[in-house]
Formats: structure tokens, sequence, C-alpha cells
């Protein structure tokens, strides 16, 4: 019987797995052959809104699976969701059906975790976030063991209208925490700088930094959206989760690519840089690493829910 995983329960499974190590060890079966990461699905929805399809094949543990996320706008804003369906490749039976939401923020921090870990300079201590909702925490706690980080500052427009109390849950998230007032503030001395928003717009230039750090960016899933300048693309190295579908993906990539920008330029993706296949950067320019969050990323973490199942845990 196929087994649906609400909320709640995945975040209990979730607790009980190690996340960063599961994005890992994925991306190094994509880089052997042993794992299949089709380009995404987005389909427009007549009148507005669309959905995107993310697929992934799993070969040695023998599943393969879609999450679908629509994004369905409204007057009060946007709504998004993500289910994820996990299936058997030997019985062609379903086996579990899943609440991505968690599961999603979990699998974007750690696959940003995952790039610090094998882009950030190895000296580097001064972290910056941007960002304060759940996907900007989860970042934090998956890179915070990462780098001897000696400071750690984090900036959202949203913190001038928090309570006290909100302030002093982030703060209590990591002792090294400094809240910022200004986005300008937090990045001034960043080695390493996580763009944890859903901003369908730049809200950082790397190229105007003044000094030559890591910038991740995630996004959201509205059409196009970027969190840093289209043409600043040409001014750095860049790096993505998966060269083959990222680039069709990303709006700053689909942007800069209009204009003129080449794919061929990416130095490298994260089935590369774990396997040891490309050359980590030297940062004698800024270093840009862009995720848009793969169907193998939801299928090894469900694929690992299934398993705990299935242990009777």
């Amino acid at each position: 019987m196929t087994r649906v995983i609400d909320q709640t329960e995945a975040e209990r499974l979730l607790a009980r797995i190690d996340v960063h190590q599961a994005m890992r060890a994925m991306f190094a079966s994509l880089a052997e052959g042993r794992a299949v990461q089709p380009a995404q699905q987005l389909v427009e929805f007549p009148g507005g809104g669309d959905f995107i399809n993310y697929l992934g094949v799993l070969a040695d543990e023998g599943v393969y699976g879609i999450k679908t996320s629509p994004y369905i706008p409204g007057p009060q804003g946007a709504t998004v969701t993500a289910w994820t369906l996990l299936m058997s490749m030997r019985s062609g039976q379903p086996l579990l059906l899943c609440d991505a939401k968690s599961l999603t923020t979990a699998r974007t921090a750690a696959t940003t975790a995952v790039a610090v870990e094998e882009l950030a300079p190895a000296h580097a201590t001064r972290l910056a976030i941007i960002g304060s909702g759940p996907v900007a925490r989860a970042h934090l706690h998956y890179v915070k063991n990462l780098r001897d980080w000696q400071e750690i500052r984090l900036y959202s427009p949203r913190l001038a209208a928090e309570s006290a109390t909100r302030h002093a849950e982030l703060r209590a998230l990591d002792p090294r925490l400094q809240l910022c007032t200004s986005q300008e503030e937090a990045v001034a001395t960043a080695d390493v700088i996580l763009l944890c928003t859903s901003s369908a717009g730049p809200v950082l230039d790397p190229l105007r930094l003044g000094s030559n750090v890591l910038v991740t960016s995630i996004s959201t899933n509205a059409p196009r959206a970027h969190e840093v300048p289209p043409a600043s693309l040409a001014g750095m190295d860049v790096f993505c989760d998966y060269r083959a579908t990222t680039p069709g993906a990303a709006g700053e990539m689909v942007l800069a690519s209009e204009s003129g920008w080449n794919r061929q330029l990416i130095r490298g993706d994260l089935p590369e840089l774990v396997s040891g296949l490309v050359a980590k950067p030297t940062y004698e320019r800024p270093v840009f690493f862009r995720s848009i969050g793969l169907g193998l990323e939801d299928m090894a973490l469900a694929n690992a829910l299934h398993q705990l199942l299935e242990q009777g845990q």
C-alpha cells in the first residue's frame, strides 16, 4: 500500500536523516552515471500561474519519481505547494506520496551546503545570509559547521517589522549570529554570501562588493526569477548544481544567454566537484553558485524516508 506522509511526519523522519551526506552521495551517483536527471518541466496555467515537475531516477536504489510544485497567483499573494511521488522501478508501483514542503527546504539548503563545502575558501571566516525565512534558517543549519566562522551576519527586509521575540528566536539559532539593519552591513566583510530570498529580481550584484567572495543563489519558481543581475555572470566564475539542466531554467542564465553569455563558460557543477573532476576556484574574481533544485534531490530524500518507514522507524 502506498504510504501518504504529511508535513509533520515528514519533518519527524527528516530529523533522522543526514541530509547533507544524502545530497553528496546523490551527486556522486549522478557523476558516475548511476542516476538520471531530466530537465524541469514548466507548464503554465491558462490565466496565470504554473507548475514545475522535478523528475529523477536513482538506479542503485531502484526508484524513480516526480515532485510537482504549483505556483498559484492570488489576491493575497501566490500559493506554492509541493508533493513528491516515489515509484518502484521493479514493480512499477507507487511507494510513497509525501508533502514535500519540508523536504524541499532541507534539500535546497543541503545542496547549497555541498557547494559551500566544495567552493568556499578554506580560510573563510565570515558568513552572510540574506533572508530570514525557513530556507534561510535551514541554510544556516547546514553550513554552520563547514568552516570556522568567526562571524555570521543576517539581513532581511522583514526584520524591521518583526517582533523582539522573533529576533530572539533567530539569534538562538547560533551564538555567532548577528542581525543587521542593512544588507550593506551584512555583506560588507563577508567571505561567503548565501542568498535565500523569494525575490524574482536582483537583490545583490557580486561585482560591486569590492572583494572576491562566494555568492550562492537559489531564487524562487517565479518565471525567470534571479537574485543577481544577468550581466554580472560574465565577470564571475560560475558553478551550478547540474550543468545539463540549470542553464535552461535559472532566470539569470536564461536572460544572460539572450544577451550573448555562453553556458559553456560554467566552470563546473556539483557532480564534477564532489568527484574531483574540476578545479576549485582561485578567487581572482567573484565566484557564483546557482542551484535550481533537482528532482534527484527530492528522490534521494523521499527514498531515505521510505527506507526509514520500511525499517519500522
